[in-house]
């Protein structure tokens, strides 16, 4: 009996994740046609399988709920937003949420989706308050294999201890290796920063 439970609400979950990705397909084709991206350095909106940031974001809301601090307005940006559909989830999700993103017209789906004050029409470099958010999300936003790189670590550098990196398409792994951090699911993308600075030795 059980597993025919688990059965039916994987199946109802198939559902639900099939119709919010044909939405997402829907603005990603005019996002995709519309991009002011340089698209030889940068990746215009291309949005990630809603599950695994369904996945992904439960991970780190979970581990939050057991550090007891979900209670408190735990804050959550996507770097790169798009149209702001992973932005949306972490709502529902209880996370205090921001977006930053620089292409024109994904920014202004997803601003009339969230709202003025939780998304910004930024860009990743000129943007300072990375070490403010207790979960950060990207999905890749650099086709270039050295500016994404930079960010990477730059993004690894600026986070505060405790905080949550979930890192899809991530390129250096050595971030597995970094005694600054701990990887939270062999599955899944996602990091804890422990301590601010790396070992001298």
């Amino acid at each position: 009996m059980k597993p025919h439970c688990l059965n039916e609400r994987e199946e109802e979950l198939d559902i639900f994740f099939g119709v919010i990705n044909r939405f997402i397909g829907y603005f990603t084709r005019d996002a995709i046609r519309a991009s002011q991206n340089n698209t030889c350095h940068e990746y215009p909106f291309v949005p990630m399988d809603t599950r695994q940031a369904y996945a992904q974001i439960s991970l780190a809301r979970d581990l939050l709920r057991r550090e007891k601090r979900m209670q408190s307005g735990v804050s959550f940006i996507d770097v790169g937003c798009g149209i702001g559909n992973v932005l949306l989830m972490a709502e529902l999700m209880d996370f205090t949420v921001y977006g930053i993103e620089k292409d024109e017209y994904p920014f202004k789906i997803a601003q009339k989706l969230m709202g003025d004050e939780c998304v910004a029409q930024d860009d990743i470099w000129e943007f300072s308050r990375f070490g403010d958010f207790d979960v950060v999300y990207y999905f890749r936003p650099f086709a270039e294999k050295e500016l994404q790189l930079t960010f990477e670590h730059m993004i690894e550098d600026k986070l505060k201890p405790g905080s949550i990196l979930i890192a899809n398409r991530k390129m250096d792994m050595a971030i597995d290796t970094d005694p600054r951090f701990r990887r939270l699911e062999e599955q899944w993308p996602v990091w804890q920063k422990l301590k601010a600075e790396k070992d001298n030795a």
